[in-house]
């Protein structure tokens, strides 16, 4: 139970279908004085008492149980490596894929409990072969995409009672219906542990600065930098560039190599990606039979998925799209769609420009 709505209601339907029910509400941070700012941050001390009340109102058990060392060398310090090494992490992938659906699963089946139940937007559709993970009923909810990474061991002990609901909005007269006090509280926003949003100063504290150069396709020094780390591919604002664009045009960040601390800029044409590919996996279910198959790839929790054509080898999964994909980063998580069906999941750590260079 993370203090908002959505678990809150997940638990009282839980509760009123009969399943015995105990809420868990996750300690990721030892800051004992975090407090929440409107929509930004989550699993603060605030969130914690919102949740305890909500529990106390359904009649349930409430714990708190501190995952903070977990959370902090499985989720950010992933962030600032992945950073450090020129990619673009998502955690909340990672918190799904380390904390929740990991080290809370296995702690609540030692403890002989038989699922995880959430407040994500995503159904389970039972088939011979097992679980299928597929999209909510509620598009503009849907949150398939952050759910991606499990497998099909984690979707047997998963449950998401909010899947089928139609909008966000059923959900809040819901809990205003039920007397829960989070009926109205604003959905959370931004990284959870950086609840300000200014992710280059938060990354400039645990990595430093040092000053690099900012350089054209062609190799060219167009500007300056003080750390590579604070750019991601698509980044078009913050860039000091000396030397404008010849056809005038703004200039876009398409690549970040943190060896030589250099950061690579071209224009918009060039962010359009015809091909992605990443070695580490994992598929939500049965895996496909065929190592060449028509999906869809969303690259984004928000994004529109697009046709594509996904083969995999023992090198990993790779995905030719029917159109090319824009401003694609490596870190970021591709999953891979058949319908409304989620089948997998790669990190995406080799892309090729739809624009050669010089062209």
């Amino acid at each position: 139970m993370s203090g908002g709505v959505d678990s809150a209601v997940a638990a009282a339907r839980a509760v009123e279908a009969g399943h015995d029910v105990v809420g868990v509400h996750l300690a990721l941070s030892r800051a004992g004085g975090t407090l929440r700012t409107g929509s930004r941050g989550c699993c603060t001390i605030e969130d914690a008492l919102d949740a305890r009340r909500a529990a106390d109102l359904l009649g349930i058990p409430f714990y708190v149980w501190d995952f903070s060392e977990r959370f902090r060398d499985d989720v950010i310090a992933d962030f600032v490596s992945e950073y450090q090494a020129g990619r673009t992490p998502n955690p909340c992938m990672r918190c799904n894929e380390k904390i929740k659906f990991a080290a809370l699963l296995e702690r609540a089946i030692e403890l002989g409990f038989d699922a995880v139940c959430t407040g994500h937007y995503a159904t389970l559709n039972p088939t011979e072969a097992g679980l299928e993970l597929h999209r909510a009923a509620d598009n503009a909810k849907d949150q398939s995409y952050v759910l991606g990474v499990l497998t099909a061991e984690q979707l047997a002990h998963t449950y998401f009672p909010l899947g089928t609901t139609p909008s966000k909005a059923v959900v809040r007269a819901e809990a205003e219906a039920r007397g829960l006090s989070v009926a109205q509280k604003p959905d959370s926003h931004d990284i959870c542990f950086i609840p300000d949003g200014d992710t280059r100063g938060w990354l400039a504290e645990k990595v430093g600065t040092a000053t690099g150069e900012i350089v054209d396709r062609a190799g060219e020094v167009v500007g300056t930098h003080e750390g590579a780390h604070g750019y991601t591919v698509g980044q078009r604002r913050g860039l000091k560039l000396g030397v404008p664009a010849s056809d005038g045009k703004p200039r876009f960040v398409l690549e970040v190599r943190p060896v030589s601390n250099t950061v690579v800029v071209g224009p918009k044409e060039a962010l359009a990606i015809r091909e992605i590919a990443g070695a580490r996996f994992s598929w939500a279910g049965a895996a496909p039979i065929d190592a060449e198959f028509h999906c869809e790839v969303q690259i984004r929790a928000h994004a529109e998925p697009v046709a594509a054509h996904a083969f995999v080898d023992a090198d990993g999964v790779r995905v030719v799209p029917d159109e090319p994909l824009d401003g694609v980063a490596p870190g970021q998580t591709a999953v891979l769609y058949t319908g409304t069906r989620v089948l997998g999941q790669f990190t995406i750590d080799r892309t090729v420009s739809a624009v050669p260079v010089g062209a």
